[in-house]
């Protein structure tokens, strides 16, 4: 278990953003986080009908996006271990009128069978997993074969130039922002950049993904290359 992802740690940092983690995503994204979502859900090429999974899903944005793709038909499962996030989402789920459920689970030990999904997804939330190729294979262990694992996940830009006027932003502008609007005494916003710089890179979580037992994987760079969707079949 790396130090950065303690569990009670990050369900308690969580815990105290809750209440303005919405704001805060949209702001520091310059709202970029609509379009990263709505290009997670087309890669997973879910049916409408389909039973889908987000997993460390927070507020619920992107399982609710997955339910507004598919529409009525829809049967979109969200869980996260932290339960003032999954209390908030569940106000959204009530006030849109969509078909999300939203619970309470850890990502490490999901309470659903095998095979029970033909889509597990996860929205910024696997590198706050203890034990990332443990998180991976119960993502997997949940969809049914022919079906697919889609992460949505922060990385670092290729180009060295970019790379460099990102991290200014990403190391010193969004942790003094970001800690100042959400009051959070853990340094929350500060986590976030060490997090990601901790993460494996696009290749590497490729790689975590195909030892996790998926197959086809394959890496959509979005926004520059400071985000990707990676997308893995079930065989």
């Amino acid at each position: 278990m790396q130090p950065l992802q303690r569990p009670e740690r990050i369900r308690g940092m969580f815990a105290g953003i809750a209440p303005r983690y919405d704001l805060l995503n949209h702001l520091l994204s310059a709202n970029r986080d609509h379009g990263w979502r709505r290009a997670t859900v087309a890669a997973g090429e879910a049916r409408p009908g389909d039973p889908v999974l987000d997993v460390c899903t927070g507020t619920g944005d992107l399982a609710l996006e997955w339910a507004r793709t598919l529409g009525p038909r829809s049967a979109v499962v969200g869980t996260d271990f932290c339960e003032p996030m999954v209390r908030l989402g569940r106000e959204k789920v009530l006030r849109d009128r969509l078909p999300v459920r939203l619970g309470v689970a850890d990502t490490l030990r999901l309470p659903f069978a095998d095979g029970a999904f033909a889509v597990a997804s996860v929205g910024f939330g696997i590198r706050n997993v203890a034990d990332l190729g443990a998180g991976l294979r119960e993502m997997a262990r949940v969809v049914r074969p022919g079906g697919r694992v889609v992460v949505l996940e922060f990385t670092r830009p290729a180009n060295p130039l970019f790379r460099f006027v990102y991290y200014v932003y990403f190391l010193l502008l969004l942790p003094l922002l970001g800690n100042l609007v959400s009051g959070s005494r853990e340094n929350a916003y500060g986590y976030l950049p060490r997090s990601v710089l901790s993460f494996p890179d696009r290749g590497r979580l490729a790689r975590k993904m195909e030892e996790a037992g998926l197959r086809q994987v394959r890496v959509l760079d979005l926004s520059l290359g400071i985000v990707t969707v990676h997308v893995g079949v079930k065989p």
